[in-house]
C-alpha cells in the first residue's frame, strides 16, 4: 500500500514537471511527424496553413494521402516526385484508387539547391491535388551563400544545360499515367523565379499551361515575352534590392503588350526573398497572402 501511494504520488510529480512537449511519450503523438516538421519552418507553417484553409473551402475537400520518392528524370540528376495517391475512406483507412489524371507543376528551388523547405512545399501542393516533380538544377543542397552564389553563377553560364534539364522534367511528368500533360505549370522562387520564366522562354516547343514567379530575375522584351502563351502569376516586394519597381512594372507592360494574361502582385514594404523563413526580410503575413493567390492563379488556370 505504501509503495502504491509512493507510485501514485510520484507519478503526479512527473506529470506536473513534465513539459507539454514531452508529453507524448505519455499519451502518445499528438501529431504527426509531418505536421512537427511543417511547424518548425515558419514560412512552411504558414502556407501549410493557407493550403489547409482553402481545402476546407472547397466542397471537394478531403483527406489526402500522398507518396514521394527520388526519381531520375535527366541525365544524373534526381528530383523529388510527389502526388496524393488515394482518399480516406469511412473507416479511416486509406485506399488506393485508379489513377486519375492530374495537373503537374515542376518546382523550382532557390539558390540553396533542392532542400527539405522545398520538398516540403512540394508536399503542400500535392495535398491540393497536383502531381509536384521538384527539380535539382545544381546536384548539390547548400547552407553557405558563397556556395550558392557560386551554384548560381555556373547556371547562369551553363543556360542551355539548365533549360534542358527542367524541359526533361516537363516531358518527365507528361509521361506518367496520373498526370494530364497538357495541364502543366512551373513554380519557383528567387533562383527558381527566374528559371521559371527562361522555362517558360523556351518552351514553345512543349507548352505550358501556367508559369509562377517568386522575385525572380526578370526579362523585359516583348520579342522574348511573346513567346509566352499561357497566364503568368508574378509576386514582388517593392523593397527588393535585386529587382525593382521599374523592372517589374516593364515586365507587366511586356506581358500586355503581347496579350499574355497575367496576374502582377508587388507587395509594400517588404524586400527580396520575403517568403523565406531563413532570410531577414521573411514576412508572414505577405507570404500567406502569396500563397493563397498561389493557390487560387493554380486552381483558376491549371
Amino acid at each position: 500500500m505504501i509503495l502504491n501511494k509512493t507510485y501514485i504520488l510520484l507519478s503526479i510529480l512527473v506529470f506536473i514537471l513534465t513539459p507539454l512537449s514531452a508529453m507524448s511519450d505519455v499519451f502518445g503523438p499528438a501529431e504527426t511527424q509531418e505536421e512537427q516538421r511543417l511547424a518548425q519552418s515558419p514560412a512552411i507553417s504558414t502556407i501549410a496553413s493557407v493550403s489547409n484553409s482553402f481545402l476546407n473551402e472547397s466542397s471537394d475537400s478531403q483527406q489526402t494521402t500522398i507518396h514521394n520518392e527520388t526519381v531520375n528524370y535527366y541525365n544524373n540528376f534526381s528530383g523529388y516526385l510527389v502526388y496524393p495517391i488515394s482518399n480516406q475512406n469511412n473507416t479511416g483507412n486509406a485506399s488506393a484508387t485508379a489513377p486519375a489524371k492530374l495537373p503537374g507543376i515542376i518546382m523550382i528551388h532557390e539558390n540553396r539547391g533542392l532542400n527539405e523547405n522545398i520538398k516540403d512545399s512540394a508536399d503542400i501542393l500535392a495535398r491540393q491535388g497536383y502531381v509536384v516533380l521538384a527539380v535539382d538544377l545544381f546536384g548539390e543542397v547548400t547552407a553557405d551563400p558563397d556556395r550558392a552564389r557560386q551554384l548560381s553563377s555556373a547556371v547562369r553560364n551553363n543556360s542551355a544545360a539548365v533549360i534542358d534539364n527542367m524541359k526533361s522534367a516537363v516531358r518527365y511528368l507528361g509521361t506518367l499515367d496520373n498526370v494530364n500533360a497538357s495541364r502543366i505549370a512551373s513554380i519557383g522562387w528567387c533562383f527558381g523565379g527566374a528559371q521559371s520564366l527562361q522555362l517558360a522562354l523556351n518552351s514553345e516547343d512543349q507548352p505550358l499551361a501556367a508559369t509562377i514567379i517568386y522575385y525572380g530575375r526578370l526579362v523585359n522584351d516583348t520579342n522574348e515575352l511573346s513567346k509566352i502563351k499561357w497566364p503568368v502569376l508574378g509576386i514582388f516586394g517593392d523593397q527588393d534590392d535585386s529587382i525593382s519597381v521599374d523592372s517589374v512594372k516593364a515586365f507587366g507592360r511586356g506581358l500586355n503588350e503581347t496579350g499574355v494574361t497575367n496576374e502582377i502582385y508587388i507587395y509594400p514594404g517588404v524586400g527580396h526573398a520575403f517568403a523565406n523563413p531563413s532570410n531577414d526580410n521573411y514576412a508572414p503575413a505577405e507570404t500567406a497572402d502569396a500563397w493563397r493567390k498561389t493557390l487560387e492563379f493554380l486552381k483558376k488556370y491549371v
